[in-house]
């Protein structure tokens, strides 16, 4: 009798990473997917225009590149068609009088151009991503790695030893800094505060949260070093080499089909069932979920933790999406070969925007971020035509009114709504495109409730799994009694943003449970 496989609900990057590292041990898996494709935030499609793909979602690897998951698997997916392009200049802001400032992948170079901005302020950059480089393997175990294992607490204690119980408080305690904090006690040009501030929102933080700076300080490293990596043909192309890896190996990967139900029997995870009342057994269940979901429609209620009816989600996200007929051209120099750029003015406006947000307003002025992917990969569109993915990462799940007192709205995120907060998006992205509305062909724009409809794990379009503020991220994540990834429920495993080491592409749970797992 073939041996019950490990059933993983979701087909996100840490259901994909875990299946591929299990299958490949030789371990059974099957993937249950409600959507009728893999992939979860890892979408692609046509949805401006024929021959224009696309990012629906998720669409920069940085954190992939650098992880563990990857440095494993590497050489399996790029068999199996996983290729990525790169740019070496990954990332600018661009202010609202023009003024542009740019990181590229040399840090000679930055600390040179920082330099210039002011007095000071390259030599500073050198220190914060060089203390990350010098601190990376206790920092990046801490986190990415499993927070309640025996190699922890031993590098932990390892830690006390090198610096002292105090120089490690010390530490701790600088870590806990906001990006406000950082930005301004460190850097004299405000162009400089403006290039990171925007950053944060992307770790779902503003910058008055706390370990927001640690943060700030982590992206400019990762940036530097790997840069803003996209997936030749698109976010959807690596599902698709995840799937053909993962089938290479005996894994069954099964689309369409709803997760209803976990089955328990004397307190373990037994099976599922479907929404056409299927029954599926097996050895263990890995679900890449929500709290919310796990709780409030897989498990049984009286399962639930207590603090799973306080667990709080973030902001919500918005996408605008453009097909264009010729390749934008920037007013500001510099910006032609840059992966993503931030229209914002600095530390203010982005606090600004984000705290509008937060208290259920539509920003005034939205901190929007730029991509060009067209620009590392020209597959993308037709020959001198264009695309332009737009992400705001402050937009309310929630209506309760308009900062700007323009659009009048209800609470809901209706097309109407959706269409004139686009409008608004449009308006500042075209003030630095020369003759924009000349080369726009189409856009497509998604609110948060468009993209909790896309991904049901995109609750109120939070893509970050819940709020990352600190009584919900690291050892307190989803809850204040989670360890790693177990449940209340033997042989029931959660994974995915709602869990260690939380949001983003680096498939940090789903590798650390398979790695438990004996993967």
């Amino acid at each position: 009798m073939a041996a019950a496989p490990h059933i993983i609900i979701g087909t996100g990057i840490n259901s994909l990473v875990a299946a591929a590292l299990l299958s490949r041990k030789g371990k059974p898996v099957l993937m249950l997917e409600r959507s009728d494709r893999i992939g979860g935030c890892l979408r692609t499609d046509e949805i401006t225009l024929p021959g224009y793909s696309h990012d629906v979602m998720a669409a920069t690897f940085v954190l992939f590149l650098t992880s563990p998951a990857y440095a494993e698997l590497a050489g399996d997916l790029a068999k199996h068609g996983l290729e990525f392009c790169h740019t070496d200049r990954p990332t600018a802001v661009l202010r609202p009088d023009g003024r542009a400032t740019v990181l590229t992948m040399d840090r000679a170079a930055n600390i040179a151009a920082f330099d210039a901005l002011s007095p000071g302020d390259g030599a500073q950059h050198g220190r914060d991503v060089g203390g990350i480089e010098a601190d990376a393997d206790f920092l990046f175990a801490l986190l990415g790695g499993p927070l309640w294992s025996a190699g922890t607490a031993k590098l932990l204690a390892k830690q006390a030893w090198k610096r002292g119980l105090n120089g490690l408080k010390s530490w701790v305690g600088a870590a806990l800094q906001p990006a406000r904090g950082w930005l301004e006690s460190s850097y004299g040009s405000e162009d400089l505060q403006a290039l990171w501030a925007p950053w944060v929102l992307h770790c779902g933080l503003t910058p008055e949260s706390t370990y927001s700076g640690q943060m700030g300080r982590v992206i400019a490293f990762a940036l530097e070093a790997a840069g803003a990596p996209v997936v030749k043909g698109g976010a959807g192309a690596a599902a698709e080499a995840f799937e053909r890896l993962i089938t290479a190996n005996g894994g069954e990967i099964r689309t369409g089909t709803d997760v209803t139900r976990i089955l328990t029997e004397n307190g373990r995870a037994t099976g599922i069932e479907t929404a056409d009342g299927e029954v599926i057994r097996g050895a263990s269940v890995i679900a890449s979920v929500t709290p919310s979901q796990l709780y409030g429609r897989l498990l049984p209620q009286e399962t639930a933790p207590e603090a799973a009816k306080n667990y709080r989600h973030g902001r919500g996200n918005f996408q605008l999406h453009y097909a264009l007929d010729a390749v934008p051209e920037w007013l500001s120099e510099g910006l032609e070969d840059v992966a993503l750029v931030h229209l914002a003015d600095g530390v203010d406006s982005v606090s600004k925007s984000a705290n509008e947000a937060e208290r259920g307003m539509l920003p005034e002025t939205p901190t929007i971020c730029v991509g060009q992917p067209h620009r590392m990969d020209p597959t993308r569109c037709p020959d001198g035509k264009a695309i332009l993915w737009l992400q705001i990462p402050d937009a309310p799940r929630v209506i309760k009114g308009d900062a700007a007192k323009e659009i009048d709205s209800g609470p809901e995120w209706d097309e109407p709504t959706r269409e004139a907060f686009a409008d608004r998006i449009e308006a500042i992205l075209s003030r630095h495109i020369k003759d924009f509305d000349k080369i726009k062909l189409a856009r497509r724009a998604y609110s948060p409730a468009d993209l909790q409809d896309l991904n049901m794990n995109l609750v109120g379009g939070d893509p970050y799994g819940g709020s990352c503020t600190l009584d919900q991220f690291f050892v307190w994540r989803p809850f204040p009694q989670s360890v790693n990834n177990a449940t209340a429920v033997k042989d029931l495993h959660l994974i995915g943003a709602a869990t260690h080491p939380g949001p983003g592409l680096g498939g940090g749970s789903g590798y650390n449970l398979a790695k438990r797992m004996g993967a």
